[in-house]
């Protein structure tokens, strides 16, 4: 049996062999470089960068690489980079008012597309929901109802201002923003374990696990790929971007036994309900409380 294994081995790699050969010498798999458009490279990084204006030390080697890391995985895993600028059309619009509301710099809704690619119902395998990838202990703490029937960590509004709290908090603490999305990442209290450890007070200076080293060089990226798609190959029109969903809201204070009849009535779908509030865990509402929802429905 040994000896049959070796013998088919061996009749394999000759035909392989053969097969390359054939290739080779067949003119009609000539590889022309001249007429190839399709061409891989590095690129250029820029000589200044900054998040929440807050400049970054290019002069860095370390820096300097682990940026460059980024911008290749992001600017070549194409079909991935290219849904996050569909979607930010859809949902940066969303997003955007309410961290210039709460004086959260813009470049927190970057942070939200490395979490979950813009994806409300993106679930992680530790448990965080949503856009912003909360943690159910969390978005209890941060004021969002979740129960069996509820989960408002795929609410987006209101998961945007539970995470402008949590960053919020976290700016009095440490008084630099660039700490502050390293924090969202590894947590209050193990960036500041961290600072007092190596005895520096600079996310740049620290070294960390793998996943939090490369954090804050993703958002930077996907900021730098996002604000200049063309520069950077990706090629596209308005009519190519996700739009915004037209909805109105209905306001909620009773309880639903059916929210696909009561869809029906309302003229949609259970589909289109839940695509617009996908906060919504079940087919029911059950609110003993009588509390007030506010329920979107498409126009």
């Amino acid at each position: 049996m040994k000896k049959f294994n070796i013998t088919l081995g061996l009749l394999n790699l000759a035909i392989l062999s053969a097969m390359l050969i054939s290739f080779s010498l067949d003119d009609n798999n000539d590889f022309d470089a001249e007429k190839t458009t399709y061409q891989v490279g590095p690129w250029k990084i820029p000589n200044y960068l900054n998040f929440s204006n807050e400049s970054v030390p290019m002069n860095d080697i370390d820096v300097k690489e682990r940026f460059d890391k980024e911008m290749l995985i992001n600017t070549y895993w194409h079909s991935a980079t290219l849904l996050n600028i569909k979607k930010a059309n859809r949902y940066f619009p969303i997003i955007e008012p309410i961290l210039a509301e709460n004086e959260v710099p813009d470049d927190f809704k970057y942070l939200a597309v490395i979490e979950s690619g813009l994806d409300p119902n993106s679930r992680s395998p530790s448990g965080a929901l949503g856009l912003w990838q909360i943690m159910k202990a969390t978005g209890k703490e941060l004021g969002l109802e979740i129960n069996n029937e509820v989960d408002e960590r795929k609410h987006i509004e209101k998961a945007t201002q539970a995470a402008c709290n949590y960053l919020k908090k976290a700016y009095k603490k440490f008084g630099s923003w660039t700490l502050v999305a390293s924090s969202y990442n590894a947590g209050v209290s193990r960036i500041n374990k961290q600072l007092n450890t190596q005895h520096v007070d600079s996310y740049y200076d620290l070294y960390l696990n793998s996943e939090t080293s490369r954090y804050l060089f993703r958002i930077l990226a996907l900021k730098e790929v996002l604000n200049n798609p063309q520069k950077y190959g990706f090629k596209y029109s308005k009519k190519d971007l996700y739009p915004t969903y037209k909805y109105k809201e209905i306001e909620i204070s009773t309880s639903i036994k059916d929210i696909p009849s009561w869809a029906k009535e309302n003229g949609t779908t259970y589909k289109m309900l839940k695509v617009l509030n996908p906060w919504l865990k079940e087919p029911y509402l059950t609110n003993s409380s009588s509390k007030l929802y506010k329920i979107k429905l498409p126009v």
